[in-house]
This record gives structure tokens, C-alpha cells and sequence, in this order.
């Protein structure tokens, strides 16, 4: 899945990103600025957040009128009553909620806090919006790469990332919530491992660990670089879409 060399780079000049922007004209600039030559199994990961704003993904808690469940919520988590609608109408189920903290299932499978909703690094302090997760990633994933192949003539793979908490373990990483030309999840069942042995349950996520990478070149705060340009993975399973990342709830022994 990669060879001994990874490289990832942060693409350059890539402006503020406003509601019907062309992100996919705005990174191939930025592929040109950076004076990357693009080659068939690059990966583009590209943060969840400019994706959302290109999309106009933005709610203003001023219109928003919380309902009764959302302003008990609101009260236990101690949250804005506005914000919690917001994040309910985004969710199927709430999974966990304590003070300042409220796990939902996003509509799209993803298990995570707040929805996705956020208003960090979209507006200055007292900017009232929210912004909400990209209303299919894969299908935000697929036109990315769409037109970055037809503008380059290769093969892309591209990768939606944000981030998460995790179950277990303290603080975020970048995990990849959509994924267009390559497989997000690689089954090694079946393959040796070092002494011959067959695996029988290791499945690598890869769009993950990928994502994870690119991650440590955005930052988290106010870097602003919001996409990397990743060479050295490659698989030779077929794509696989970030859906598959997504636990069963049959067999998610924590829900």
C-alpha cells in the first residue's frame, strides 16, 4: 500500500474558500502554484471544512428555533440551545451526552461529536453560523476527482478528511469521512503475514491512515492549509468508498 517513501506536501495560496466557489479550479491552481506535476495514484486530501463552505453548508443560529428536546439537551451538555437542534437535525441517534460533550450517529454512518457541526475557523468571534459536514462526502469526494483527472489527465485518489475523538484514547486525529479512486478499507484476509501465517481479520484503513498524515501538515488551529498533495500510496484493490469505514451498529459492541 506504500512503498518506503511518503511524501506530502501542502499546496500553496489557496484563498478563503466562500459558498459557490470551484474548489476543484481553485486546487488545481494551487497544484500549479506549488509547481506540483500531478501523476496517476496521487492522493488530494482535502479538509472537510473548505469542502462544506464551497458547498454553502452554513446555518445562522439566528433563524434556528429550538425545539423541547433540543433545549433539555441543551441544558445537560451545556451547549446553545440553537447549536443542539442544529446538530439533531444532522443525526439519527444520540449515542452519549454529558456535560460538554454529545456523541450523535450522523446521518451519513459516522459515529462522532456535535455532527460535525462547527463553528470554528469560519467567521470571526460573534459570527453566529454554523457549518455542517458536506451533505454526501463521497459524492463531494468523486466530483473533486472528476475534475482534477479531466484537468491533469491522471488518476487521482481523493480524500475528505476532519476530525475526530476516538473511544480510549485522549485527543483528535484526521480521519477521512470521504474518498473518491481509491479503497478506503483494504481487507488483508487471507494474505501471509511475516512467517507465512494467513491473516483472518486484519482490515487496514487505509483512507484513514492517510488522512491521519495529511493532518500533521494542515494542523488543526490556524495553519491554513487546508489541502495536501500526497504521493507514495498506492493499492491494486479496487475503490472503495469512506461508507465502508463505517461500523455496522450490529456490530459495534459499544452502541
Amino acid at each position: 500500500m506504500a512503498g518506503t517513501t511518503v511524501t506530502l506536501t501542502a499546496l500553496e495560496g489557496l484563498p478563503l474558500v466562500k459558498p459557490g466557489d470551484d474548489l476543484g479550479a481553485l486546487l488545481a491552481a494551487a497544484l500549479r502554484r506549488t509547481q506540483i506535476a500531478p501523476m496517476d495514484h496521487d492522493i488530494m486530501v482535502v479538509a472537510q471544512k473548505i469542502v462544506s463552505k464551497a458547498e454553502g453548508r452554513f446555518v445562522n443560529l439566528a433563524d434556528v428555533q429550538p425545539s423541547a428536546r433540543a433545549t433539555a439537551i441543551a441544558k445537560e451538555v451545556r451547549k446553545d440551545p440553537r447549536l443542539v437542534e442544529v446538530i439533531l437535525s444532522e443525526s439519527t441517534e444520540v449515542i452519549r451526552k454529558k456535560p460538554d460533550v454529545l456523541i450523535v450517529a450522523h446521518r451519513q454512518g459516522f459515529v462522532m461529536a456535535n455532527a460535525g457541526v462547527d463553528q470554528s475557523n469560519i467567521g470571526a468571534d460573534g459570527d453566529e453560523r454554523a457549518l455542517l459536514l458536506p451533505r454526501d462526502a463521497d459524492a463531494s469526494a468523486a466530483v473533486l476527482k472528476a475534475q482534477l483527472d479531466r484537468e491533469f489527465g491522471v488518476d487521482f485518489g481523493i480524500i475528505i478528511n476532519d476530525s475526530f475523538g476516538r473511544p480510549w484514547r485522549n485527543g483528535v486525529v484526521g480521519v477521512a469521512i470521504g474518498v473518491a479512486g481509491l479503497p478506503a478499507l483494504v481487507s488483508l484476509v487471507g494474505a501471509p503475514d511475516l512467517f507465512g501465517r494467513k491473516m483472518r481479520t486484519t482490515e487496514v484503513a487505509l483512507a484513514d491512515e492517510v488522512a491521519a498524515a495529511a493532518s500533521l501538515v494542515m494542523g488543526q488551529s490556524d495553519e491554513g492549509r487546508p489541502a495536501v498533495h500526497v504521493r507514495g500510496v498506492a493499492s491494486n484493490t479496487r475503490p472503495v468508498s469512506a461508507s465502508a469505514l463505517v461500523r455496522p451498529k450490529e456490530t459495534d459492541l459499544f452502541r
